[in-house]
């Protein structure tokens, strides 16, 4: 939504960003055992780097959606050769399903292709997908905290770094990003913010099947967490979907009446568009985190319920109060 020329190389800075993040990683003791143990780090790095170089040709010169997905499942295929797999699915209630070698491929890509789905839908406001991202990544590196405190998780595991270098990269760009913006982040960004959200919670959730005994049962759903986290992108994506498939048009083809652009339309502006949807995702977030430190106490589901209204009333018809105020 701007009427002037602007850049929209800013998925470069941040490629750049994650990069620095890598390499400094690398030199510090800590994250020893995550280099020495495993490939992961190097299959992420060498996936977003396809990612990366399909995103920037279609900023700069265009590319076809089939093209685009092409090289998101050549991406995926590299995060499964170097171990960025998802093998154990647990869900709720249901306990844990151990996928079959044929589907593991299948699965990892597609995860990777919903997630850039999802980013690249919701990139439509200034600062709209930097920040909803941010605010996951800074949640999925909370609930990595929770899984290490419990041994569910050790050192070399990825998951943790690859959610703290995106929230860095997404600090680092949102300053230039938030309206009135003076750079986009471009396909670029937003399939690499896409590629390092599915990586991370693959890598936390997807290759470990440690049984959890006396935690509730929400805490150890490490694939359905990150769902709750970008519930945001992930439920515009499949209204996105199913709302232009109901209308015979294809899926690539754009329209104006996701969430942002609905919100717009009730009347609030871009800036408050955005912040209305960074406090969903905040909502959300703790929402899907709160049963990890809770020890099954579910006092603080009240005020967050009443929060959630207060936001539904306000999102809904915030601008008509101050319209007549006014």
């Amino acid at each position: 939504m701007h009427t002037t020329p602007m850049p929209d190389v800013g998925g470069l800075a941040m490629y750049a960003g994650f990069l620095s993040a890598m390499a400094l990683a690398r030199l510090m003791d800590r994250f020893d055992p995550l280099f020495a143990r495993n490939s992961e780090p190097q299959g992420i790095v060498l996936a977003a780097t396809i990612i990366i170089a399909i995103g920037l040709r279609d900023d700069v010169k265009g590319v076809s959606p089939p093209a685009k997905v092409t090289a998101t499942v050549l991406a995926g295929m590299t995060l499964v050769w170097f171990g960025v797999t998802m093998y154990y699915f647990r869900i709720p209630f249901l306990g844990t399903y151990i996928l079959a070698d044929d589907w593991v491929p299948l699965i990892t890509v597609l995860w990777l292709l919903g997630m850039t789905t999802a980013i690249n839908l919701i990139d439509g406001l200034d600062g709209l997908a930097a920040g909803i991202v941010a605010i996951g990544a800074a949640a999925l590196l909370l609930y990595c905290e929770r899984l290490a405190g419990a041994d569910a998780i050790g050192p070399e595991n990825a998951g943790p770094l690859i959610a703290a270098a995106t929230l860095g990269a997404c600090l680092g760009f949102l300053p230039h990003n938030f309206h009135p913006a003076r750079i986009m982040m471009g396909d670029a960004g937003a399939l690499l913010l896409g590629l390092l959200m599915a990586a991370a919670t693959i890598a936390v959730g997807g290759n470990t099947d440690t049984p959890f005994s006396g935690q509730t049962f929400f805490f150890f759903a490490p694939l359905f967490i990150p769902l709750v986290i970008l519930g945001v992108p992930i439920s515009d994506a499949v209204f996105s979907i199913i709302r232009r498939a109901s209308r015979g048009a294809g899926v690539t083809v754009a329209d104006k009446d996701h969430l942002h652009h609905r919100l717009m339309r009730l009347g609030h502006g871009q800036r408050r568009s955005v912040l209305i949807l960074w406090t969903w995702t905040v909502l959300l977030s703790a929402i899907a985190l709160y049963p990890t430190y809770n020890q099954g106490r579910g006092d603080l589901y009240v005020p967050m319920a009443i929060a959630g209204a207060a936001l539904v009333l306000f999102t809904m018809f915030g601008p008509g109060i101050r319209s007549r105020r006014d």
